[in-house]
């Protein structure tokens, strides 16, 4: 089966222009990296790992000693992320952001530190200690959660995949085992342009989608979607999702924890209602400044938007736009996927249309 993204489809979301990648990646040196697992366990009959780790980074200098600024804002709290609280009260980004399931946070946190002390051998003796940022949700339904597969150089790997290529998306890495709306979901990725007098910034965002029942989907607002014999799976538990959102506008944490919340529009178009038992997280940073770890300045001169500029309603557009186009291409470029127990998740009918 072929993945395509949903524009690929015909479909358009939004009015702003994407970037050429489409994809978070489009801003200027972020880098992106998966592992994923995929395979059956010798212990115990049905038992499956379909699962990974997904490693998102701001740039690929030493985030430790040039930080980015960065804010995160949470929809529904069902969740077990570590970091966003150091995020929220310092308003800096310090590690890569880690995407994995639920049970492998405290594997993939001990990854990326191993990583983050091994290039930085201050922290924790002559400085201070690292503040590690790892999301997840829940792919217990295809994974075999409890046998707790990733390991912590599985985090390392991820990391050291990251690149500014095109993300690959679906059922791959952290998204190897998550479901959307009943059918596969997983990675997707978008981006927008915005154009000013004064320059172009670029929005782009990153999902990781494990939510939703099948009957909230609201497929009647995409004219591609017809009705197929491909059945989804029934009442799937409520979910998660994780959105990253990345951009080289200049903005203060207070600044992108506004844009952070706009994300939740494009959420809810899809059809999310933030349920009881969902972990709905965005996790936003800027490039525009490095922020140096150490310096012996008392005070720090810096760029950023003003609040009133119209920049900031299309920067509020973009990361509702993007949100919702990740989403759907989460879903567009799942595969159908095989898990535990002989479980199997369909993609959705619409990406077998004219294949």
């Amino acid at each position: 089966m072929n993945r395509k993204k949903i524009r690929d489809r015909g479909i358009v979301i939004g009015k702003l222009p994407t970037g050429r990648k489409n994809c978070l990646t489009d801003v200027e040196g972020v880098l992106v990296g998966h592992v994923t697992l995929d395979y059956p366990l010798e212990s115990g009959e049905g038992e499956y790992i379909c699962t990974g780790v997904t490693a998102i980074l701001p740039h690929s200098g030493s985030l430790f000693r040039e930080k980015v600024t960065a804010a995160s804002y949470v929809f529904n709290g069902f969740g077990k992320t570590t970091g966003l609280v150091q995020v929220n009260e310092l308003g800096v980004l310090e590690s890569p952001i880690m995407l994995t399931n639920t049970f492998s946070v405290p594997a993939v946190t001990q990854g990326t530190l191993s990583y983050m002390l091994e290039q930085n051998s201050e922290i924790g003796d002559t400085t201070g200690t690292v503040n590690i940022v790892v999301g997840e949700c829940n792919d217990g339904h295809l994974n075999s959660i409890r046998a707790c597969a990733v390991k912590p150089e599985h985090a390392i790997e991820a990391i050291r995949r990251a690149s500014a290529e095109p993300a690959e998306e679906g059922a791959v890495g952290a998204g190897k085992g998550m479901v959307c709306f009943g059918h596969k979901g997983g990675i997707g990725t978008s981006s927008r342009l915005i154009r000013t007098q004064e320059g172009e910034y670029t929005v782009g965002v990153l999902v990781l989608s494990n939510f939703g029942k099948p009957e909230d989907f609201q497929s009647e607002r995409y004219e591609w979607l017809r009705s197929s014999g491909v059945r989804p799976l029934d009442n799937p538990p409520d979910g998660s999702i994780i959105i990253v959102l990345g951009t080289d506008a200049p903005l203060s944490d207070r600044q992108l924890l506004r844009v952070a919340k706009r994300t939740g529009i494009g959420l809810g178009r899809t059809g999310s209602h933030y349920s009881h038992g969902s972990g709905d997280i965005c996790i936003a940073f800027s490039t525009a400044h490095k922020i140096p770890h150490a310096a012996e300045q008392i005070t720090e001169v810096r760029t950023q938007l003003r609040e009133d500029h119209p920049v900031m309603n299309q920067l509020f557009a973009a990361a509702s736009e993007a949100t919702e186009e990740a989403i759907l291409n989460s879903l567009s470029q799942a595969v159908t996927t095989t898990g535990r127990g002989g479980r199997t998740i369909y993609a959705h009918p619409f990406a077998e249309q004219g294949e």
